[in-house]
């Protein structure tokens, strides 16, 4: 078997993995990156059609490359997609497309191991993980039991109506997703209710030039909710697991629609249909459950970058107890803006900052802990 030998290697050509290889290739850093995808972007082409970002432009862009947008326009899904790929070919950086890392591992010499999905081995002596926040589905315990007559997925398989069967439809989880898709849907003329805690909303339209600058000040303030502070590990505690605010959504649009409002969905039935907490009994044709998603970091091979409950062990995305590796993208892997566009560069600047280092104090400042 053929095997590489590369000095570093980021896992990921998405928003996250292309900050860090820039900032590495200006650094003179001779960077691989490795995606499993086809084509830079395609993450975003995966997801559902009709998504509109809620980073403005300026947050959104790579610095030093613009995007081809309007100043106060906030780029789609596709667009952002496109936007990437061209990122990719001005960094410059190589690309090892359509290649899984099956299994990253220690070698003898505390270098690293990545066994990829195609033919060959990589050996390096320094990995960046940029591999998505949003991987793997969060899903309630009882999920499996839904009857099976009703079309069930979770909201990173949605892509259009075309995935609502005939009939009601019934979205659980009330965040940013949530209210997109159930908007979707009553459109798409299906009765639709939405349930789940209501977790706020930013009170102006963000669609204008005023709304726009005035997400750049709600921006700051979740940049400046930092696990530094009390204040920001007090947040990362309370919100783990929960949206936080409806950015372009509002109440008052759901109720436009026609979307029906209710609170959690507490379980099923004898007959696998949802019960709300109140006892009322859903009927739906369709379930579509926006209820969260992690990394998927099944792949890494090296307990050590774990702690004792699972959870990943860094500082600031720097692996505490594994000189070399670290970790861009994580959730509120230093604020609560870490896995968005508008904290990833931050993150990225510090990570590559301190990589190089040979050695690091053996601690861990991750208030709200991300499970491999």
């Amino acid at each position: 078997m053929d095997t590489t030998t590369l000095d570093t290697v980021v896992i990921g050509a998405g928003a996250a993995g292309l900050r860090t290889a820039r900032l590495l290739a200006e650094r003179g850093v001779d960077v691989e990156i490795i995606d499993g995808h086809d084509r830079v972007g395609d993450a975003w082409r995966e997801r559902y059609r009709s998504l509109r970002l809620f980073t403005p432009r300026r947050w959104a862009e790579i610095p030093g490359m613009r995007m081809g947008i309007r100043f106060f326009d906030y780029p789609t899904g596709m667009q952002f997609a496109d936007y990437l790929e061209q990122c990719a070919a001005a960094i410059g950086a190589r690309l090892r497309l359509s290649t899984r890392v099956e299994r990253l591992s220690l070698t003898e010499d505390g270098r690293f191991r990545l066994a990829l999905s195609t033919a060959g081995d990589v050996v390096a002596s320094h990995v960046v993980i940029a591999a998505g926040a949003h991987e793997r589905p969060v899903l309630p315990a009882f999920a499996a039991a839904l009857d099976p007559a009703i079309r069930a997925l979770h909201s990173l398989d949605y892509r259009g109506p075309e995935d609502f069967a005939p009939g009601p439809v019934l979205v659980v989880g009330a965040a940013n997703s949530g209210t997109d898709i159930a908007l979707e849907a009553a459109a798409s003329g299906h009765a639709t209710t939405l349930a789940g805690r209501h977790p706020g909303q930013v009170p102006i339209s963000i669609d204008t030039p005023v709304g726009n600058l005035v997400s750049s000040i709600f921006i700051r303030r979740l940049r400046g909710l930092t696990l530094d502070t009390e204040r920001g590990r007090r947040f990362a505690v309370a919100n783990r697991g929960h949206g936080v605010n409806l950015v372009r959504n509002h109440l008052a649009d759901l109720a436009t629609a026609g979307v029906r409002q209710v609170g959690r969905v507490a379980g099923l039935d004898g007959d696998g249909r949802p019960v709300l907490e109140d006892g009322e009994r859903m009927d739906a044709a369709t379930v579509v459950w926006c209820t969260g998603s992690l990394p998927d970091l099944h792949w890494v091979g090296i307990p050590a970058a774990f702690d004792g409950n699972g959870d990943i062990a860094h500082e600031r995305g720097l692996a505490t107890d594994v000189p070399g590796l670290a970790f861009v993208g994580l959730p509120f892997q230093y604020s609560v803006a870490s896995p968005t566009l508008m904290g990833m560069e931050r993150d990225a600047v510090y990570v590559v900052s301190h990589l190089f280092e040979p050695s690091r104090p053996a601690r861990s400042r991750s208030a709200a802990p991300v499970a491999a």
